[in-house]
């Protein structure tokens, strides 16, 4: 080998070396990885639920089938429309009847991280969650048996459930479709996000604008509620710490976690809302009363840490919230099982 080939050669390890000790140097990078995780790039397990493929096929034509909803126009795809962020861009969502829902619809992608569902957390899984807007009367307005009916009136749908749950008396049933749901929304997970690679090394994968954003978000306090692999959903918190937000923002009949555990305590207590793919899911808040990224860095800094950020620093940290948007599961819309004669039909939207 010419001595310029090693010379060469040694100049390239300096510089791999060089850049690999920077990275291991990086204060900024070292703390943020003390609060916060990557988002993995394997499906997640799930408690009491095998993600077999079967499940998760099943699953799929379950999330997009509006025969679940009383009147089958609605399906849970339409509140939480995987091609928009995982949730339907709505201040609230309309539901049976055309009646519109009290709060603002939570994303679903990354939500099998979340310690709980719901902005109130009164669901404990994805399973739980799965069954809730299926029943309620302003969401899809059905029952568990009319749910059955619907899908054991139809071939493939028994199929595909005595498949997905062998060995099982019942497959099909309104349990087994929520876990169906369930496995397949554990797939919706949004890896490689720039945030995600600054996590896992890569210096570069932040502008310098966004990484003043993150030790801002660091340093005023804002990962005291959002941290974690999602970035919040681990914890419940009043909202208006320090001052309350007008009733606009904070609607005074909506006391949040107070309607499951009725506690005094927990009036206005909300679940901290994951901040995974937040460019992509305004509006913002349960109310969803606020549309712009920039004024809900500038409420949750006067409400919650009692600081008024300047024009700067809203800027910086909402860069950095840009940065945890991660690649967007591709999902291939499925071709669902036709209706048969005994498939009950759908039910006027009128309330």
């Amino acid at each position: 080998m010419k001595r310029t080939q090693i010379a060469l050669l040694a100049g390239s390890f300096a510089l791999a070396l060089t850049a690999a000790t920077a990275a291991k140097a990086d204060p900024l990078m070292d703390e943020a990885r003390e609060l916060f995780k990557p988002i993995p790039s394997v499906v997640p397990a799930v408690k009491g639920n095998a993600v077999t493929r079967d499940r998760v096929d099943l699953g799929r034509m379950l999330f997009f089938d509006p025969r679940l909803s009383a009147s089958q126009l609605l399906s849970c795809n339409t509140c939480h429309n995987l091609g928009m962020g995982g949730d339907d861009n709505l201040e609230t969502s309309i539901g049976h009847g055309w009646q519109k829902g009290p709060r603002n619809s939570p994303t679903v992608l990354n939500a099998v991280f979340n310690i709980a569902q719901f902005w109130d957390g009164r669901a404990e899984d994805l399973k739980a969650q799965a069954k809730g807007p299926v029943q309620a009367g302003v969401e899809m307005a059905s029952t568990p048996s009319l749910v059955e009916n619907v899908l054991t009136s139809i071939p493939e749908y028994v199929e595909r459930f005595t498949k997905a749950f062998p060995n099982v008396e019942k497959p099909v049933s309104f349990d087994n479709m929520a876990k169906a749901i369930e496995a397949f929304e554990a797939t919706l997970i949004t890896p490689a996000a720039p945030f995600d690679q600054f996590l896992e090394g890569d210096s570069t994968a932040l502008s310098a604008v966004q990484k003043e954003g993150l030790r801002l978000f660091m340093d005023k306090g804002c990962s005291a509620c959002h941290a974690g692999v999602n970035m919040g959903g681990e914890g419940y918190y009043p909202f208006g710490v320090v001052e309350k937000p007008g009733a606009d923002v904070l609607p005074a009949g909506d006391k949040g976690r107070f309607s499951v555990t009725k506690t005094a305590d927990d009036a206005y207590v909300f679940r901290a809302v994951p901040l995974r793919n937040v460019a992509l899911t305004a509006p913002y808040f349960h109310s969803g009363k606020v549309w712009d990224l920039h004024q809900a860095v500038a409420i949750m800094g006067a409400s919650q840490l009692g600081e008024h950020l300047t024009d700067a620093e809203v800027n910086a940290i909402t860069a950095f919230l840009e940065s945890l948007t991660g690649e967007q599961p591709e999902v291939v819309y499925p071709i669902l099982p036709v209706s048969t004669n005994a498939t009950p039909q759908p039910q006027p939207m009128s309330n």
